[in-house]
């Protein structure tokens, strides 16, 4: 879809052409009217082109990259970011865009605040300003997102809750290339001869536009550190619960030879004393019970948390009793404090 809009400003000296979601006429109409090559229409339309600035023979292209604002249903968590290519022509500034974008949607309804927009200029790096704030927006979003799954987690630990972490892991990823690509984009616009800024407040927006892109880079990683640590810590909780289970069963299946051994014994055929009584599978069965329960008792880890408990006790006692006067002091004045908070 191609639109021509020269709405943005009051002063604009520039046409802004809009084209997203591209098809074969619009292709053919910028490679015939535009003369665009289909080259550099291909480089744009890729998933995976990075952010860069170059010179044609008629134009100037400046491709970066923009969160996608397209959802996937099945995975509703995890966020993209695509190319969009910005050809500076003398008269006109063409953007194209492989899907569609919140950035290149906020400036066609208007939605935006002390941006440059009256020159070519400024309106490119009005875009890649734009860019960083809703990057910061978005990560907002998906960091919110992961406090959600992982209050779910601390109830249940289900497959759903995980994938959806992976989800965000991806998102994070993804994101933080678009914003490195930016980055290197929006550091050589400040030194490449061949984009020049018309007046001190492009050149402050720039500088403002570094500072924003940075700061999500940083949240970015940020985001991802936590993020992995989380994912680590369950994953440790779910190996610790599956050793728990696997030692309970182990525990059940050891105290089961026990009483093996004790019908065993009885089933030789050999004199043992009491097989005539008619109550001897009484005893036997209560007998096979007790060696059941002993010798749970034994291999079962409550006795050495007897143990340890008991031994902690008494530490606690002896730490009570060997408090240095520097302690009991501090102790003391904390009291106070808190008396008096009261």
């Amino acid at each position: 879809m191609i639109t021509r809009r020269t709405d943005l400003a009051p002063d604009q000296e520039f046409t802004w052409i809009d084209v997203r979601e591209l098809d074969k006429d619009d292709i053919s109409v910028l490679t015939d009217e535009f003369m665009i090559s289909s080259e550099l229409l291909a480089d744009i339309m890729d998933a995976d082109e990075q952010s860069r600035i170059e010179k044609e023979d008629d134009y100037t292209v400046i491709i970066c990259r923009l969160p996608s604002s397209e959802e996937d249903e099945d995975n509703p968590l995890e966020r993209t970011s695509i190319p969009l290519g910005m050809l500076l022509f003398p008269d006109k500034v063409i953007t194209v865009c492989r899907g569609d974008s919140v950035v290149i949607d906020d400036f066609a309804r208007h939605r935006f605040r002390q941006c440059p927009v009256s020159t070519k200029e400024g309106f490119v790096i009005s875009i890649l300003g734009r860019a960083a704030l809703v990057y910061i927006r978005l990560l907002k979003y998906i960091n919110r997102q992961k406090d959600l799954v992982e209050e779910q987690l601390h109830k249940s630990i289900m497959n759903y809750e995980l994938i959806q972490l992976l989800q965000i892991q991806k998102s994070l990823v993804y994101l933080t290339t678009g914003l490195t690509d930016n980055e290197v984009l929006l550091e050589k616009l400040q030194k490449t001869p061949l984009f020049h800024l018309n007046n001190e407040d492009e050149a402050e927006f720039l500088e403002d536009s570094i500072t924003d892109n940075k700061q999500a880079i940083a949240m970015a990683n940020i985001y991802s550190d936590i993020l992995t640590g989380t994912m680590d810590a369950f994953a440790s909780v779910i190996g610790n619960n599956m050793n728990v289970i696997m030692k309970r069963l182990t525990v059940i299946s050891l105290s089961l030879m026990f009483p093996t051994f004790v019908t065993g014994f009885f089933g030789m055929n050999v004199l043992i004393p009491g097989t005539d009584s008619p109550w001897a599978w009484l005893f036997l069965l209560g007998f096979c019970i007790l060696a059941a329960l002993i010798g749970s008792y034994i291999i079962s880890d409550r006795k050495n948390r007897s143990l340890i408990r008991a031994n902690l006790g008494e530490k606690r006692k002896r730490g009570k009793k060997e408090r240095t006067p520097s302690e009991i002091k501090y102790l003391r004045r904390k009291k106070e404090v808190l008396e008096g908070e009261d």
